[in-house]
């Protein structure tokens, strides 16, 4: 076993070049190596492992545990409270597959296709609005519009969360996210805290059909949960079930506009939409890196010894770009026969929430290409601006325009 020394100071990767073009940085770690003992902006100090193979082989693999009772010293995050952090990214095997299960009938494939109707009208609600707001200004934010306000709306519904609340929650988890000062940090994380809390007493008083209260049932009635289990489900099933999406869209369409070929090729040949949404989770997913897992024994990574209690970091958005793994792994290529990506998770941890949100993904670019012929970007797309972390990498805005000539009539529900 080839082990490595700790350096100090150890390398920070992230800083102004990462920002600037996190790929080209990805692009220079995995040239020399798979595997590197690098320091977070925080100061935490983490392997990260860059190749694709030693990505996806690490993320099946039981030596490596996401429960935090594993870390050794150095590990930050975001101290969550135990009420927002027993979840499934936290939970390992018999207690991961038990809470798996409670939550899973909410988002089986026969379920989400359930959907699908209420889901189209969400989104040519929405679409209205950003036709309107086209016709009248010009121009109109895809993320502010509708990228944002869908999965949020979405996910909302299946926990009964009126649209107030949801955006409350939206702007909570955003500075959570967000690099922020200490303060603000805490303040977000105090606030979802107390949020959920509330939300669980609420529904606890008067119970309906919906996921939240299926889980409530299974706490009081079967005791199959705890209260901060239940809580932290709810935490992650809304934080993940609308940040992801909303990025999703917003990342897919600016993908799809800043390759006139590309798009092109879609709308001549609208069938490849779904294969082309699985190469928009291979080239574009936002997540930056899987969730951190704990060596639970001196182990080996890449030739790298990595000694026990020690954090990994896997990094999927480099593992998607690995050359070793994809053909031409730096273009985008809507009819790339196998993307493979590891965007949802491999193994336990594989993304409850896949099918739902493959069809919010899918649907909603069918009707932002079919709604708005001539769409394309109303602003230089080095102008854009971007949020970009060790953990996510997603647009504040995408401001969209369309017509042959600019602004005009671009269809309504009833044309599509």
């Amino acid at each position: 076993m080839t082990r490595t020394s700790e350096v100090t100071p150890l390398p920070q990767p992230f800083g102004q070049d990462f920002e600037i073009d996190p790929h080209a940085v990805y692009a220079r770690l995995r040239e020399e190596g798979s595997v590197h003992r690098v320091a977070l902006p925080d100061g935490s100090p983490v392997w990260l492992v860059t190749r694709e193979a030693d990505v996806r082989s690490g993320l099946a693999d039981s030596r490596l545990s996401v429960n935090k009772r594993h870390s050794g010293a150095g590990f930050k995050g975001f101290s969550l409270p135990p009420a927002l952090d027993e979840n499934l990214l936290n939970i390992d095997a018999e207690d991961h597959l038990r809470l798996r299960r409670l939550v899973s009938q909410g988002f089986t494939p026969r379920h989400v296709e359930g959907l699908r109707d209420s889901l189209q009208s969400a989104i040519d609600a929405l679409l209205d609005r950003v036709v309107e707001q086209i016709d009248r200004d010009g121009r109109a934010d895809v993320v502010a519009e509708f990228a944002k306000p869908l999965p949020l709306q979405v996910i909302g519904d299946l926990f009964v969360v009126p649209q107030a609340e949801q955006e409350r929650f939206s702007g909570w988890v955003a500075t959570m996210l967000a690099p922020s000062g200490h303060e603000s940090l805490r303040d977000a994380i105090g606030q979802i805290h107390r949020y959920l809390v509330d939300l669980v007493a609420r529904r606890r008083s008067d119970p309906g059909d919906d996921i939240l209260s299926g889980l409530i049932a299974a706490r009081d009635a079967e005791d199959r949960l705890t209260e901060n289990e239940l809580v932290s489900l709810a935490f992650l099933t809304l934080m993940a079930g609308s940040e992801n999406v909303q990025h999703m869209i917003s990342n897919g369409l600016f993908t799809l506009l800043t390759h006139p070929d590309q798009l092109a090729a879609l709308r001549s040949r609208p069938e490849l939409l779904p294969q082309a949404v699985e190469e928009l989770f291979r080239y574009a997913h936002p997540n930056q890196t899987a969730i951190r897992r704990f060596a639970t024994e001196e182990m080996e990574i890449g030739g790298v010894g990595i000694p026990a209690g020690d954090t990994v970091l896997f990094l999927l958005a480099s593992a998607h770009r690995d050359p070793a793994r994809y053909a031409a792994a730096e273009e985008f290529d809507i009819t790339r026969p196998d993307p493979g990506h590891l965007a949802l998770g491999h193994g336990l941890h594989y993304c409850l929430g896949a099918p739902l949100a493959r069809m919010q993904i899918t649907l909603a670019l069918a009707a932002l290409l079919r709604r708005l012929p001539g769409l394309r970007l109303a602003a230089p797309a080095e102008q854009l601006a971007w949020t970009t972390t060790f953990r996510f990498h997603a647009l504040r805005e995408l401001p969209v325009m369309a017509g042959p000539e600019g602004p005009g009539r671009c269809g309504s529900a009833a044309d599509a």
